[in-house]
């Protein structure tokens, strides 16, 4: 296999993007393909990010390449200037960005373009993210284009709807008596709740949503626009940035949570699961396997005929995801004879509508009196195939339905490794704003994949594929040490915030988590070996093996850089730590379940060739046996690392 050390971190032989640290005043920040990250107040976090995006009519967003980078960094102010360029199909856009910090901590970033093509577009600006965890309930104050200031706050559950309109700035207290403000120019700006897309952020973002999109943007048209990062307060109570600590993964003492029911989609390359494949997948101890059913097509009895004997093969049952349309009826009795008389085990259906983002009463309820007798015991559910703002906005279904679904995927607005991350934690918030109003009914989180599979306000019906890139749904960090990090965080948070049903990814493919025996259909772009299994397939192990106890809620100190979960039984208390980023990182975990001795296993460079080529040797090893002192622990983490860390009982002596 022998694969360039970067493919197995990040599934690409390239680079990360350079992180340039710099100081404005009492203010550290991070400057990186052109917009700024984690402005910070001492350990306070003020702004996730500063960034220029241009989307074209389907919501892509297309990409920056910077030139003529010019830097004057001193000890606390810096000034940077670059030439930049959105180019891509017939969007030619050019630009230059001035990004200056002064030692009075107040930043300032200037965007000044032109056209050089003529396009449709359904953004071009700045935007300004506000981090979740520091402004989420917190007060706020909001002067609007007319120099009116209101005082309001960020939402503490999603908004459904944008909470900040034709905005001139915004500010918020960082510290008491230290306040934040952001002043922007050159267009109207507005707020959106991302949690809606799982981002976990407050996008502020210009022109209004109001506007129809898209819009069309002529050659030679100029744009300029800034924003102003400022800080009002006494400047003696300004702290100090903290000096760098060890990593801290603290678990939990309250009482473990159910796993959710996790399983699989059905694979769409349309072949079928091999013995190996089978085999393999039995070792995940899978609770379901997704079949997404079109019933307006005439050819999905083979489909759903061949996961049904799948799913029979592996032990599981089948999370049938069906769509209808107007004539409902007449599909749904076609459907019924199908089942009469292949007798497929459903578990649960999601019903879907063609033409509506949220399922209507009158669907689900004709669904219902068409299925339920099939099987009784399965229950029936709806919401979204899109994402959690569909369900937000619409939520009449929740009234009808056994239980509540939406999907999830990290890369909606960005596709870096670091976004990626951040929005971990979005997927909780998701699931707490969703038990705001679904009565308690059981939440599922179905599919998470890691790229979108569906464009909603996407303007133009046409697919894009690109020459010498992957297709649009395809993410080549599926087959990567940071796929199975970025898998365990996201087990993290689904499981904690309280998901009932969860389903990953597809079984076999370059979207799922075995590749198949022929391999990647582009094996220069998606570097795999036919038959391996990608390290994601080990974490979903992991804990496939614990499935049986329960999640113990655990906190990191820095979960953008180590995080992970905890499983506990009668047996053992499994932790899966995962460093998500491409430093070495030393983590401390410390917990009472840990016991006096544990076993520790890693999965990183030196073990993932023989991990994805040779699966069945790799969880034979049981790993090194290292003594605990005082409950705590320290691990070694190289860059994308995961360790397995199992208790061995002593715990419950």
């Amino acid at each position: 296999m022998s694969l360039p050390k970067n493919v197995y971190y990040y599934g690409v032989d390239s680079q990360l993007p350079k992180q340039t640290h710099l100081r404005a005043g009492m203010l550290s920040l991070v400057f990186e393909e052109g917009g700024l990250r984690y402005v910070r107040l001492g350990e306070r976090e003020i702004l996730r990010r500063v960034y220029f995006a241009l989307r074209d009519r389907n919501w892509e967003t297309i990409p920056i390449r910077l030139s003529n980078i010019s830097e004057e960094i001193g000890y606390n102010s810096f000034s940077i200037s670059y030439h930049a360029e959105n180019k891509q199909s017939d969007i030619d856009f050019e630009w230059v960005g001035t990004i200056t910090g002064h030692s009075n901590g107040t930043i300032t970033f200037i965007m000044q373009g032109e056209a050089r093509s003529t396009f449709l577009r359904n953004r071009l600006g700045i935007c300004v993210l506000h981090p979740i965890p520091e402004c989420a309930g917190h007060v706020c104050r909001v002067e609007n284009v007319a120099g009116i200031l209101q005082q309001t706050a960020f939402p503490q559950f999603i908004s459904p709807h944008q909470p900040f309109l034709d905005m001139r700035a915004i500010s918020h207290e960082v510290n008491p008596g230290i306040w934040a403000e952001v002043r922007f120019e050159g267009d109207v700006f507005e707020t959106e709740d991302q949690r809606n897309w799982t981002d976990a952020s407050y996008k502020t973002y210009s022109t209004p949503l109001k506007i129809p999109y898209p819009v069309m943007v002529e050659a030679g048209t100029k744009i300029a626009q800034s924003i102003r990062l400022s800080l009002r307060g006494p400047a003696q109570l300004w702290p100090a940035p903290a000096p760098n600590e060890a990593i801290n993964f603290v678990v939990g003492t309250a009482p473990a949570i159910p796993v959710p029911a996790i399983g699989l989609g059905t694979a769409t390359h349309g072949r079928r699961l091999s013995s190996r494949e089978l085999k393999q997948l039995r070792t995940l101890n899978l609770a379901h396997l997704r079949v997404d059913l079109d019933l307006k097509k005439s050819d999905y009895e083979p489909l759903l005929v061949c996961t049904a004997i799948e799913g029979e093969a592996l032990g599981v049952p089948l999370l049938a995801a069906v769509t209808i349309t107007d004539t409902a009826e007449e599909e749904l009795l076609r459907l019924r004879a199908i089942i009469d008389r292949y007798k497929p085990k459903v578990c649960a259906w999601i019903i879907f509508h063609a033409s509506e983002r949220e399922t209507g009463e009158k669907w689900i309820r004709l669904a219902r009196q068409h299925l339920s007798s099939y099987s009784p015991q399965a229950r029936i559910g709806s919401g979204t195939n899109s994402y959690f703002a569909e369900l937000n906005r619409n939520r009449s279904a929740v009234q009808y339905a056994d239980f509540v679904c939406y999907s999830v995927n990290p890369q909606v607005h960005a596709s870096d490794n670091t976004t990626m991350v951040e929005n971990l934690a979005g997927q909780a918030y998701s699931i707490e704003s969703a038990r705001k109003f679904a009565r308690d009914l059981p939440i599922a989180v179905t599919p998470i994949t890691l790229k979108p599979r569906i464009i909603p306000g996407a303007t133009s019906g046409d697919t894009i594929f690109t020459e010498g890139k992957l297709p649009r749904d395809v993410d080549a960090r599926q087959m990567s040490l940071f796929g199975a990090g970025w898998t365990a965080g996201s087990l993290k948070y689904v499981a904690e915030a309280g998901a009932s049903i969860v389903t990953y990814y597809e079984t076999t493919g370059w979207r799922g988590v075995i590749e198949t025996d022929v391999g990647s259909p582009l094996p220069q772009l998606f570097r795999s070996v036919p038959g391996c299994v990608f390290p994601l397939y080990h974490i979903l192990a992991d804990v496939g093996e614990g499935s049986a106890g329960g999640v113990i809620r655990s906190t990191s100190n820095a979960p953008l850089k180590v995080d992970g979960l905890t499983l506990h039984s009668k047996e053992r208390t499994r932790i899966v730590l995962a460093n998500l980023t491409p430093e070495p990182q030393l983590a401390r975990v410390t917990g009472a379940s840990l016991g006096k001795q544990v076993l520790i296993k890693i999965l990183d460079e030196a073990s993932v060739e023989v991990a994805m080529t040779m699966p069945e040797v790799f969880r034979a090893e049981i790993g090194v046996l290292k003594p605990t002192a005082s409950n705590s622990l320290t691990v070694e983490l190289g860059p994308f690392a995961i360790a397995r860390i199992d208790s061995m009982g002593f715990n419950n002596r």
